[in-house]
């Protein structure tokens, strides 16, 4: 970090300043002084140059107004930033609160106690609240619109300063003995505060300054000290919060005045004087620390007595009230910044996380990565890459070192035992070193790597790529550096300050002046030098010959490393320090392809050097990122940092050199033969390229082509010779224009011409295609039509790419890409669109397959098998209707297609149906893939399943029927099968027959067909049984209900001779009844409960009525059944006696001829009668 001092403004009458404020928002600066005096001062800016921003500004006051009010010499002034206030208080005790109206001060309130002076004021971090302490011990806090809050009297306490904590709830009071008291925001007394640096500190002390920083701009690092308390004899401590029992402890070694933290809490300024040993009178002096009591500078102020200092809203100044004079003084902070490949990569805090965040902001395209690092020591930046420096966690002392790209991506971290305080980067190593010892990382960039190679790497690390030294060791070059750390555990008494590498030797500073030199990369320790300065900073130049030192006051001096003098006692030496120095350097670079060149920073003003000699100063306050090619890149970080989450390509400046410029005047002013002679005195590759475009501007193709030699550009000599072998200087000129980029100019050149081709040519190159088309439609040739259809295709391509589906189909449709065409109709969901595509291509299209996906991918499988069967997949179209369900459409395929595995596939498909219990919808899938056989056994076991659970028994009679239905269709396709096998061999019935016996061998159908129809039957004939009674036929029900004993295997018994009693008794067959009891009676189903319920009611019956049928005839023949059995009518439950009946064609059943007559439907099947 560098100060100097910038600008003074003088107070008339030379009236003595005894304080002074800067606002930190609207940069109003106050300034009290005696016999009344208040002034506020603002400085602005006025220019209208871009390039001059920030500190190289001219400045000049734009507000000086005189404040009238006070009487006594004003001795506090502080700002309300939030409300835009001023307040002031006066020796006499009065206090004035000022508001700007209209661009003037005006007085909004005053206030006096008459009884005691005002010590110390200070605004809570919103704005809201004032606290005032008085000298006899008054306290009172006020809001901001003049209301008093509180009050209270500290009896015997002589109080001096006061303070808010940054959330308001803490203040803290100075006493004037030097104590400080802790109180809450009510004014209660909590404690007192422990004060490590006043031990063993004798006489009078009293406290020259408390400033809380407030957090509003964010932490250096989590739990970062920010409560600085200072004293009249130098001694300060900064603590972490109030109670902080092991604070940052600093001896100034000044006598102090005042204190103040800077905007964002990373620096310290401690204003006051310090005794000097050979001059009585006393110098006035600022020292500057870190919140962790390291020191990071001195700057000397003149004049007799400083009495106050106050920081600038951005930390770029710092105002100094000295006697009657306010000085300003410019500071240099030291950003954490680099520059690497086309990016800056810069880090700042913020106020909502703990973190830095570390922006990569890529200048060429304006593009920025964020990163968010903990604890941030440094960056460093080479080549592409970059290093961040970090501390690995608050508790553990292990640090980071992160190899990152340009975008961030971290690379490569590496953990080191030493503090990273100094780290250098070259192309190969990165050398990071603490006060006694340095450690050597020689790192490896993966560039076509795969992942697993690069695991390998870093797995199998060899030894010898990180090693490590003590400063005070002496090695000689060997690669035998090994990684022990115990070597960094000895002190030296003469730390590392500054250290700086190139690609062949690396440098490392000491306080005590001297300068070791290192070879790379066997770090062998070559040379020592002595200088008489401590470095700050060191900067090597590209032929590692000169080494530039900036000292910790700014001074810059030159060190040749190689040359040879006789020193004073005539012994040869190495080494001589050049006879170049400047004062309040802050920044310099080398340039990078040119030993002698480099450019350095002086204050706001930029100077490049050539062998020494300073070119004119340009003004600016940028750092400077890189030199080369004669041109000067810099970045205005602090304009940056105002706004770091926008950064501004304005923000970036290239500056070209004299040479160049002189060149450049040279060429449009004098012509080129006198402008090569220059360059041939100053030669410089970006020169000779400079006069090879102008050469070629003037179709000076052979002075063009020596400058072309002279800067090593193959491409540039190649194209002269193209241009000497055309004939037309027309077409040359053409060329030329297009070579410098003005293609809208060549392209009328060449339009001009008459040279369409070329200029579709040139348009071609540039891959600009609507052009192409332009000048397509203009004319017309054989040639153009392949070349319409690329146009139309690369248009489509870019509309593709920017999603823009629809202008992307108008365009492949031109050009015929059916295969993007395809694709943004799947994009566009133009479902119709696709298929018109695929129908309209040839069978076998290496397309179709692809189509056919797409549908397959939403479902849509009609269209999906139609593209897989023009592309002759069957296979795939079966998958297809497999993946979408449609089984029947599977299956009907793979029989067109004769396909075997379809059978495994059902299989497969229905044994996941049931397994998630979907009976139904399995039979439903054989049904529909003609699967009958295995769809009547699924549904037989549901109607025996029903049946167990006593369902409704229509419902049972229904599946019964149904799984019946489904055998029935399963002959049916056995004897089509056998047909379709025994064509022409032999007649109808034969082949039915040999249809019926391979089925009889095939399976064991014939007894389940059976037990389907029984089934059906068994319930038909019970609901009839009970209808018909219902309906009071009780002789008929009776006959309907005998029927049932044949079924005891379907229906429970109890069920059927219930009923069959029931109908009996109805019917007056008391024999048949009693047999039914006789039967219900002997049941092993029923309780001994039940058995005697049924002996009781047959007791009541039969002792009425004798058990015998009245009416025998028909009866008879029905109980004994016997041989020759009698179909039954199952519309009426009778026996069919007669030859004429009604058989249906489905179920095989029969009907009373004269019954059928009253039905449409089969009263079993309910199959068709027509």
């Amino acid at each position: 970090m560098f100060f100097y001092l910038s600008k003074k403004i003088a107070i008339p009458n030379n009236v003595k300043l005894k304080c002074v404020s800067w606002n930190k928002d609207q940069g109003f600066i106050a300034c009290g002084g005696e016999d009344g005096l208040l002034k506020v001062l603002k400085l602005e800016t006025q220019t209208e140059d871009t390039k001059l921003r920030g500190l190289a500004a001219p400045s000049s006051l734009s507000m000086n107004q005189n404040l009238e009010g006070h009487s006594g010499s004003v001795q506090v002034v502080i700002w309300n930033e939030q409300y835009q206030k001023l307040t002031t208080s006066d020796q006499n005790g009065l206090i004035i609160v000022w508001m700007l109206y209209k661009g003037s001060w005006y007085e909004e309130m005053i206030n006096n106690r008459n009884k005691s002076v005002v010590r110390s004021m200070s605004w809570n971090s919103d704005g809201q609240k004032i606290c005032i302490v008085y000298e006899d011990g008054a306290v009172i806090v006020g809001s901001v619109d003049g209301n008093r809050i509180w009050g209270k009297d500290l009896k015997g306490i002589h109080l001096c300063h006061v303070a808010w904590s940054a959330d308001s709830k803490i203040l803290l009071f100075g006493m004037a003995n030097g104590e400080i008291h802790i109180y809450d925001n009510q004014g209660n007394f909590i404690m007192k505060m422990k004060l490590n640096c006043l031990v063993n500190v004798t006489g009078a002390i009293s406290i020259a300054g408390i400033h809380w920083y407030h957090g509003t701009e964010g932490y250096v690092e989590p739990d970062c000290p920010c409560l600085a308390i200072c004293f009249d004899n130098g001694r300060c401590q900064i603590m972490r919060h109030e109670t902080d029992q092991n604070p940052v402890l600093i001896d100034t070694g000044m006598y102090v005045v005042g204190i103040q933290w800077n905007h964002i809490g990373s620096v310290l300024a401690v204003a006051g004087s310090q005794k000097v040993v050979m001059q009585e009178k006393d110098i006035n002096t600022v020292q500057f620390y870190t919140p962790f009591g390291e020191h990071l500078g001195t700057l000397k102020v003149p004049g007799k007595q400083m009495s106050g200092l106050s920081w600038e809203g951005g930390g770029l100044k710092i105002a100094l009230a000295v006697d009657s004079f306010i000085y300003f003084a410019n500071i240099r902070p030291n950003y954490k910044w680099g520059y690497c490949s086309n990016t800056v990569v810069y880090a700042y805090t913020r106020s909502d996380r703990p973190e830095y965040c570390v922006v990569f902001w890529d200048t060429k395209n304006n593009e920025k990565y964020v990163k968010y690092v903990k604890s941030l020591i440094s960056i460093t930046t080479c080549g592409d890459f970059c290093i961040l420096a970090t501390k690995a966690d608050e508790n553990h002392p292990q640090f980071v070192l992160v190899l990152c790209n340009s975008i961030g991506t971290p690379l490569d971290p590496k953990y080191i035992d030493i503090v990273p305080l100094f780290v250098a980067m070259t192309k190969t190593h990165v050398i990071a070193a603490s006060k006694e010892a340095f450690y050597i990382w020689q790192y490896r960039v993966a560039k076509k790597l795969t992942a697993l190679e690069i695991n390998q790497i870093t797995r199998s690390r060899k030894e010898g790529r990180e090693r490590i030294y003590h400063v005070d060791d002496t090695p000689v070059g060997s690669m035998d550096g090994v990684l022990d750390y115990s070597k960094t555990i000895q002190g030296t008494r003469d730390p590392i300050c500054a250290i700086t590498a190139s690609d062949k030797i690396l440098i490392v500073g000491r306080e005590s002046g001297i300068i070791q030199r290192y070879n790379l990369p066997n770090v062998g320790l070559i040379q020592k030098y002595s200088l008489n300065c401590r470095a700050y900073q060191l900067s090597l130049n590209c032929n590692s010959s000169r080494l530039a030192i900036i000292d910790i006051s700014g001074i810059l001096t030159f060190f040749d490393l190689d040359a040879r003098v006789t020193d004073s006692t005539g012994q040869q030496v190495i080494g001589e320090l050049l006879n170049l120095e400047r004062k309040d350097v802050w920044d310099m670079k080398w340039a990078k392809d040119n030993p002698d060149l480099f450019a350095m920073m002086e204050k706001t003003r930029m100077y490049v050097f050539r062998n020494l000699d300073p070119e004119e100063p340009i003004q600016t306050s940028g750092y400077i990122c890189n030199f080369e090619n004669l041109e000067i890149k810099s970045v205005l970080l602090d304009e940056i940092l105002k706004n770091p989450e926008h950064p501004n390509k304005d923000y970036l400046i290239n500056f070209e050199i004299r040479s160049l410029r002189d060149s450049r005047a040279l060429i449009e002013k004098v012509g080129i033969e006198d402008a090569s002679q220059f360059i041939e005195d100053n030669p410089h590759p970006r020169l000779w390229h400079l006069l090879a475009e102008a050469a070629l501007q003037k179709l000076d193709l052979y002075t063009a082509e020596q400058a072309f030699v002279r800067c090593k550009d193959y491409q540039g000599i190649k194209f002269v010779k193209r241009l000497g072998n055309l004939q037309s200087d027309s077409m040359k000129q053409a060329e030329v224009v297009a070579y410098f980029g003005r293609f809208e100019e060549a392209e009328r050149m060449y339009l001009d011409m008459d040279r369409r081709d070329l200029a579709i040519g040139l348009r071609l190159k540039l891959g600009d295609w609507f052009r192409v088309l332009q000048l397509l439609k203009t004319g017309s040739g054989d040639a153009d039509d392949s070349l319409l259809e690329q146009a139309h295709n690369a248009i489509g391509d870019y509309f593709a790419d920017r999603q823009k589906w629809l202008n992307a189909v108008q365009y492949y449709v031109q050009g015929r890409n059916q295969a993007r065409l395809a694709e943004c109709y799947y994009m566009l969901e133009d479902y119709e669109g696709l298929e018109n595509l695929a129908s309209s291509l040839p069978e076998n299209h290496k397309l179709l397959p692809e189509i056919a996906q797409m549908f397959v991918k939403v479902g849509m499988c009609e269209q999906a098998v139609t593209a897989f069967l023009k592309c002759n997949q069957p296979k795939a179209a079966v998958d297809t209707c497999v993946h979408l369900n449609q089984w029947n459409k599977a299956v009907e395929l793979a029989k067109n297609h004769s396909m075997k595995e379809i059978g495994s596939l059902l299989a497969r498909y229905a044994s996941h149906l049931l397994e998630k219990n979907k009976i139904l919808d399995a039979i439903e899938l054989y049904r529909k893939a003609n699967y009958f056989f295995d769809a009547a056994k699924l549904m037989f076991k549901i109607a025996d399943e029903e049946a167990k659970k006593r369902a409704k028994p229509l419902r049972v009679k229904k599946l019964y029927v149904l799984s019946a239905l489904l055998i029935e269709q399963y002959h049916e396709q056995m004897k089509n099968a056998q047909r379709g096998k025994v064509k022409g061999k032999s007649s109808e019935a034969t082949s039915a027959l040999a249809g019926l016996l391979e089925e009889e061998v095939l399976s064991t159908t014939g007894r389940f067909t059976d037990n389907a129809w029984r089934g059906a039957e068994a319930y038909h004939f019970f609901i009839l049984a009970q209808r018909q009674l219902y309906d009071g036929y009780v002789d008929t029900a009776l006959k309907t209900a005998l029927h049932l004993r044949d079924y005891e295997d379907i229906i429970p018994a109890v069920e059927i001779y219930s009923l069959l009693a029931l109908c009996a008794c109805a019917s007056r067959a008391f024999g048949t009844c009693s047999k039914a009891f006789i039967k219900l009676e002997s049941l092993d189903t029923l309780s001994t409960e039940q058995k005697q319920q049924y002996e009781d009611l047959a007791l009541e019956i039969f002792t009425k009525h004798t058990p015998k049928d009245n009416r025998k005839s028909e009866l008879d023949s029905l109980l004994e059944g016997g041989e020759g059995k009698l179909p039954t009518c199952v519309a009426t439950g009778s026996p069919i006696t007669e030859y004429q009946f009604w058989m249906c064609s489905v179920c095989k059943h029969c009907v009373l001829a004269q019954e059928i007559s009253n039905y449409n439907f089969c009263p079993l099947c309910h199959s068709s009668v027509a």
